[in-house]
């Protein structure tokens, strides 16, 4: 596994969680990086996505007003902030990089993936 998700736990409605997708062996610095969802029972759906100089980024409409997605280069991370969670947010999430550098809305576009981290949003 290349990319390692993290950050998922078990928290309230209108909690906020910061998940991260590390790739420690800078394997995709030059690649878009995406986030992507699945709940139980559900096909996996976008979230974000980030391009590899930071911009553009692309984001789900539903999730456009409470997520924030972001990278760090230097410490070759992407984080995705949440805020404002309620249950329909459950899922475990993905990262993913993409075939090439700019940001991409599309699962088509992605190539390899992270284990995945579970978030948990109780009422």
């Amino acid at each position: 596994v290349q990319l390692q998700a993290s950050g998922g736990g078990f928290v309230q409605a209108g909690d906020s969680l910061r998940l991260s997708c590390a790739d420690p062996r800078r394997t995709f610095s030059n690649n878009a990086v995406g986030w992507f969802r699945q709940a139980s029972g559900k096909e996996r759906e976008f979230v974000a996505a980030i391009s590899w100089r930071g911009s553009p980024t692309q984001y789900a409409d539903s999730m456009k007003s409470r997520f924030t997605i972001s990278r760090d280069n230097a410490k070759n991370t992407v984080y995705l902030q949440m805020n404002n969670l309620s249950p329909e947010d459950t899922a475990v999430y993905y990262c993913a990089a993409a075939y090439g550098p700019i940001a991409a809305t599309s699962i088509d576009r992605y190539r390899y993936w992270g284990q995945g981290t579970l978030v948990t949003v109780s009422s």
